[in-house]
């Protein structure tokens, strides 16, 4: 979807709600340093956010006597954007506690919402896990996308088909033939049925001492399938929808589990489509990891890998070194960053 423009009234409304919030937020800072300075929240103390509500969040505390317990916080705004997975100095207060600073990051998974504004999705991850299924049908593209977002800030990307009990004779052979071009890629490729109770070992192995979080399209089954890694957790399940075959979104918030044994997961909101407009040029070619080999090997410096004489990558899709398929998503997302769009 690409950003429409406002009109002069729209822009003057756009401008006074936002106006308005950061007054709210000054009003609330100020009502959170007179706490601080009256000595009325608790000492500081290490936390996890593990939900995030609008202006406030979820926190764990991960120290003291404390240890374990979830408190609802609010954020100071001076803070930045704070996301599930950020590890956060507290201090608890009555009735909601105070986060006061954001410990470093070594990952951050953001995507741009339809306004072109880039959210953050989830902090301090380890491994993404793209998951699609034989129904809702899968789109190499977007699984592209994913990888390429991925790849962009050094999370390991792991693709998961889930609901492989929905493998038939009509639709195996093209979604078999998908992941096995991901797997002569070097990614790795899982297989798991909530239903069939299978692969669920394989993937909770992977998972082990991990931070992942769960991506995919609405209606492949994340939830489900962390109902099934996690018992006792029951997140609402949702129905495919008869006419369109597409999901229905049941997860509102990105959501951070524990594994008993150890490891978290993290659950985010159902995505059907995922922009990679924040990105450049340089960023979407380093993403296709096949790419890689042949960068900075084209006769012309500024080669854009259309139909330029001496292009490495052309040469290379000539000799079967990359595939036209990938060649053609890439092209395709490279459209996409030129016209803020999605698809």
């Amino acid at each position: 979807m690409a950003k429409r423009k406002l009109t002069r009234r729209q822009s003057w409304r756009v401008k006074k709600i936002q106006e308005e919030r950061a007054a709210r937020a000054q009003r609330k800072n100020r009502d959170i340093d007179q706490k601080l300075d009256s000595g009325a929240l608790g000492p500081e103390q290490a936390g996890l956010i593990i939900s995030h509500f609008g202006r406030q969040v979820d926190v764990e505390a991960m120290e003291g006597r404390q240890q374990g317990t979830i408190r609802r916080c609010h954020m100071r705004a001076n803070l930045g954007a704070l996301v599930t997975g950020d590890r956060v100095i507290w201090r608890d207060g009555d009735p909601l506690g105070v986060i006061v600073a954001r410990q470093d990051r070594h990952s951050l998974l953001s995507r741009p919402n339809n306004q072109g504004e880039l959210r953050p999705v989830a902090a301090n991850i380890d491994t993404i896990v793209i998951t699609l299924a034989p129904e809702p049908v899968p789109h190499a593209n977007l699984v592209d996308r994913y990888l390429v977002a991925a790849e962009a800030v050094g999370i390991e990307p792991v693709i998961l088909l889930n609901k492989t009990d929905l493998l038939h004779a009509g639709n195996r052979p093209q979604i078999e033939a998908m992941l096995d071009e991901y797997q002569a890629l070097g990614y790795r490729v899982l297989h798991a049925s909530t239903l069939e109770e299978q692969g669920l070992a394989e993937l909770k192995a992977h998972l082990d001492q991990r931070i992942s979080v769960f991506v995919g399209q609405s209606g492949v089954g994340k939830s489900s399938l962390i109902n099934a890694l996690l018992p006792g957790v029951d997140i609402r399940v949702g129905e495919l929808s008869e006419a369109s075959l597409k999901g229905t979104h049941t997860t509102t918030t990105a959501r951070l589990y524990h594994f008993p044994d150890g490891g978290d997961l993290i659950d985010s909101p159902g995505i059907r489509e995922f922009g990679l407009w924040h990105i450049d040029h340089q960023t979407l070619l380093e993403g296709f990891r096949e790419f890689r080999p042949h960068l900075g090997r084209c006769r012309f410096r500024d080669c854009q890998h259309q139909h330029e004489p001496g292009c490495a990558l052309k040469t290379a899709l000539d000799e079967g070194r990359i595939s036209e398929r990938r060649m053609e998503s890439y092209r395709h997302i490279l459209t996409t960053l030129e016209t803020n769009t999605t698809y």
